[in-house]
């Protein structure tokens, strides 16, 4: 699909405005909040906070790591005990 086709208001309307979507979201966030008031990342330092078991609504401190981009992006998505599942 070349991003000329894209449909960014289907999307939207389809994915980012549902309530799961939203609720993942505001989690993601909120972990993000979590670890500024910890001082482990800042605004534009072009980390990442990773979610160990891969749910974002787990924001416990043990659950949330500082990852670069290119790391937190790279998991595997299939095979690793917690890795690749679905969270609720």
């Amino acid at each position: 699909m070349s991003r000329s086709n894209r449909n960014y208001r289907d999307e939207y309307d389809n994915y980012h405005s549902s309530d799961a979507q939203k609720k993942r979201r505001a989690a993601r966030n909120k972990a993000r909040n979590i670890m500024e008031k910890a001082g482990k990342v800042s605004k534009g330092d072009g980390k990442e906070v990773d979610h160990k078991d891969r749910n974002p609504t787990n924001n416990s401190k043990k659950n949330l790591s500082v990852k670069s981009k290119s790391s937190n992006r790279s998991y595997s998505r299939k095979g690793e005990k917690g890795h690749g599942k679905r969270y609720s």
